[in-house]
């Protein structure tokens, strides 16, 4: 990967293959190992959320969604990354482009509630512990947030 990042492609996804594929990663990576049903990697806000997907090549390498809680408020929920491509910048280039579509649409702050392995690297981008949220599959959550600079 001598070219990496440079070979990773960002987009939404654009038809039901592509949200096929999505939902998949999202589920395989963020409920299954905790023997999570696929439908718990789902809300009520997939209609109206910002979905982002991650390629390298043809391969599908992370997930991330965003979607509003007011009209000043933006979430980052199931951001997840295939196994083997974790480490690798994939995570903070889907972050990075959900929150700029958050900034762009007027969010005056972004949360996400973070497992605790993943707090260091929202911590790196800027985000702030807020609270400590309930656990979830007995991963321990912290409640996180970040303001325009």
């Amino acid at each position: 990967m001598s070219d990496w990042p440079a070979r990773l492609l960002i987009r939404e996804p654009r038809s039901g293959v592509d949200f096929g594929l999505y939902y998949d990663l999202r589920w395989r990576i963020l409920r299954e190992p905790w023997t999570q049903q696929r439908e718990t990697a789902r809300d009520e806000y997939e209609d109206t959320a910002c979905h982002i997907m991650a390629f390298c090549g043809e391969q599908l390498v992370g997930v991330g969604r965003l979607h509003f809680n007011s009209a000043d408020e933006a979430q980052v929920r199931y951001m997840a990354v295939e196994d083997g491509f974790q480490g690798k910048g994939v995570g903070s280039n889907i972050l990075t482009e959900l929150e700029k579509r958050a900034w762009e649409r007027g969010a005056r702050r972004i949360v996400l509630n973070a497992r605790e392995g993943a707090v260091h690297f929202y911590e790196r981008h800027g985000y702030e512990r807020t609270e400590h949220a309930s656990e979830l599959f007995g991963i321990s959550h912290w409640e996180m947030e970040k303001r325009p600079d």
